[in-house]
């Protein structure tokens, strides 16, 4: 349960680096692109926490961000709403990580404060079922 924790911790670092870029008013293209570069990590530490979190605490083992993100779903740690957006969040980061494309950035850009409120609710269900 202590590596779960850590890894809850080390989401949680992640995601207020990226609510603090988020903050900015009216970023430059360098602030977006930099917005978009924290939320592939973040992402990456929210999902990876949450698959700790369901091994753990749950007993599953799952190995790909969107079985997490359904799995989380039946264990009750996200809603409906929040789990389809997480799965668009997750096809973002995809995205993100594998192209560029200048609208394409522009419209995932605009897409991450409902992403940063999103993976903060996450955070916070799973930390309050760990205790941590």
């Amino acid at each position: 349960m202590e590596r779960c924790r850590e890894r809850l911790a080390i989401a949680g670092r992640a995601l207020s680096s990226l609510e603090e870029i988020l903050a900015l008013v009216e970023p430059a293209t360098i602030v977006r692109d930099a917005a978009i570069q924290r939320f592939e990590y973040t992402h990456e530490t929210v999902w990876k926490a949450a698959q700790c979190y369901l091994r753990e605490v749950e007993g599953l083992d799952i190995g790909s961000p969107k079985g997490v993100v359904r799995a989380c779903r039946q264990a009750g740690i996200l809603g409906e709403d929040d789990a389809a957006l997480a799965l668009r969040m997750t096809d973002d980061r995809n995205l993100t990580a594998h192209t560029y494309n200048e609208a394409l950035a522009l419209a995932i850009f605009s897409r991450l404060p409902d992403y940063a409120r999103l993976m903060r609710r996450w955070l916070n269900a799973m930390r309050a079922q760990a205790g941590a």
